[in-house]
């Protein structure tokens, strides 16, 4: 249990990601050796969450649902919200909507069931909205987004709240670009100042598009250098393969 949340709550927010990796796939280990229901349900999501921050998405996926149908089989809410909610963001990034939007609403309920996490209820609120502007459905109403990131308490949240608003105003038509561009500039000064650089670095990324879609290809490529720079710092090898693969593109 020690190992599962030392990865979760310490290295992984830290963006050291391949310390991270290592110490919640000890975590596994042991669990797994013990066969205790409680400690493997607790290490899956662990690892699981190492694995998406790794950028390896298949991993994460396969970790994240042992998790959740462990969490789901001694009706522990525990880490099962979050779970949810981490299980979303990788189906996001697999082109998966409906499953990243019914992840995340499912991460809503848990958490109000268990009766704390507001802020993290309102992260997830956002993640389905983005899900659900990048599925092509239904229209997106914009202000309650900007007050759950307003009203937010965890700083560690700020970043991730700011990168995911400037994406769902990227995404979401061609007339909120500049908004879009402030949002994610807020982004990377927020995880800039916690020292959230996992995120950073993909907070870099997402800036990168934006200009790439201005025209000003220069200026995305020299974030998207320094997106790679960050996560190869980190240890996270799926995000610097995908972007390097976006840089060879560009």
């Amino acid at each position: 249990m020690m190992k599962s949340w030392i990865s979760c709550l310490v290295h992984n927010q830290q963006g050291k990601t391949a310390l991270a990796y290592q110490t919640s796939d000890e975590a596994l280990r042991i669990a797994e050796e013990s066969g205790d229901i409680y400690s493997k349900a607790n290490a899956f999501w662990a690892h699981g969450y190492s694995c998406h921050n790794k950028g390896f998405l298949q991993e994460a996926e396969e970790y994240l649902v042992k998790a959740v149908g462990l969490f789901e089989r001694i009706s522990l809410l525990g880490a099962s919200p979050s779970a949810h909610g981490v299980l979303g963001d990788v189906y996001f990034e697999m082109g998966e909507y409906q499953k990243s939007r019914d992840y995340c609403d499912k991460a809503v309920s848990l958490f109000e069931r268990a009766g704390y996490g507001r802020d993290s209820i309102n992260l997830n609120k956002i993640l389905s909205a983005r899900a659900n502007v990048l599925s092509g459905e239904g229209s997106i109403d914009l202000e309650p987004l900007y007050e759950y990131a307003d009203q937010n308490r965890l700083k560690f949240h700020d970043g991730r709240m700011a990168h995911y608003i400037g994406e769902i105003l990227l995404n979401i038509d061609d007339q909120h670009m500049n908004e879009a561009e402030d949002w994610i500039k807020k982004a990377i000064e927020a995880d800039t100042r916690y020292g959230m650089m996992g995120f950073l670095g993909r907070d870099h990324a997402l800036y990168a598009e934006l200009l790439k879609r201005k025209g000003d290809l220069p200026e995305a490529e020299e974030n998207l250098n320094k997106a790679i720079e960050i996560l190869k710092e980190c240890g996270a090898d799926g995000w610097v393969k995908k972007y390097q693969e976006a840089l060879a593109e560009m």
